[in-house]
């Protein structure tokens, strides 16, 4: 499987003797299957001088970090819509596209620990000057999903739960498309029922292809005048999946929410034929939302 990398390019809560933040280059590898361990995803970090922020520095960083892994990326996912115009040049000039994407599970793991394991213990420590390693993404307007990967009678869905050991074997499934991440990551228990959304259409295969040319962030219900369950990609498209339209499906809908919870916010989206099927057109294991 082709490598996928996460990068982060930003300043941190680190003060220099010029009185100035420093900033740092974040790369990790995204896992991309079930069992990957996460101790074997290939990282790569350095400093950067307040002077020195530019595309030029964060390219030659990134052919350091070519260099020491074991393949070189076939793209670069990050998050931050701020850094695009540095981020994607750098990339560019490698030759390496760069994806806006709330995929970024690795990362934003990684970022989590060293702002509460690292940094706090660094020379220039300074806790009032923390840019939080999450982001606000913008609103989305969702649309509706393109007619080309529409079921002619129109998709069905259903919520359905599958307990966190169940994944043991998702190399095994018979899967078209789909990515997944190692639940070591996240500290489930085995037995934590995780909630998924199963979308089945008679045109499973294009519609699961099509999915998978975006960059899936994560599934959400959306709960008002209209409630709808919607998936969002890239860091700032959303796509209505399913119209919430009759008390029974809400209350399904409000449990998957508060399923998600209870999973830390692991989800999954699969795509198949019919309910009868033995194998997914599509699946991924995804993380994030609203808390």
């Amino acid at each position: 499987m082709s490598s996928i990398w996460e990068l982060d390019f930003y300043s941190r809560p680190i003060i220099d003797e010029n009185n100035k933040k420093q900033w740092e280059v974040l790369i990790c590898e995204s896992p991309q299957e079930i069992g990957r361990e996460t101790d074997s995803l290939f990282k790569y970090s350095e400093f950067c001088p307040n002077t020195t922020v530019n595309s030029i520095w964060l390219r030659e960083e990134l052919e350091k970090a070519i260099a020491a892994a074991p393949q070189p990326p076939k793209k670069i996912r990050f998050f931050r819509r701020q850094m695009n115009n540095m981020i994607t040049k750098a990339c560019e000039d490698l030759g390496i596209p760069a994806t806006p994407s709330r995929h970024t599970y690795a990362l934003n793991k990684w970022l989590e620990e060293r702002f509460q394991d690292f940094y706090p213990h660094q020379p220039g420590y300074d806790a009032t000057t923390i840019n939080s390693g999450s982001v606000q993404y913008p609103a989305s307007n969702a649309v509706a999903l393109p007619d080309a990967v529409r079921g002619d009678k129109g998709d069905k869905w259903a919520f359905v739960t599958l307990e966190a050991g169940a994944f043991a074997d998702m190399n095994e499934w018979d899967i078209a498309f789909g990515e997944a991440f190692p639940l070591s990551m996240i500290d489930l228990t085995s037995d934590t029922p995780i909630p998924g959304l199963i979308i089945f259409s008679n045109r499973a295969l294009p519609l699961a292809g099509w999915m998978s040319g975006l960059e899936l962030g994560f599934l959400e219900f959306e709960e008002g005048k209209f409630p709808r369950v919607c998936l969002e990609t890239g860091v700032s498209d959303s796509w209505i999946l399913a119209n919430i339209t009759d008390p029974k499906t809400l209350v399904e809908a409000k449990g998957f929410a508060q399923a998600k919870i209870q999973a830390k916010q692991v989800h999954f989206l699969a795509i198949q034929s019919s309910s009868k099927s033995e194998s997914f057109a599509g699946f991924w294991l995804l993380w994030g939302g609203e808390s």
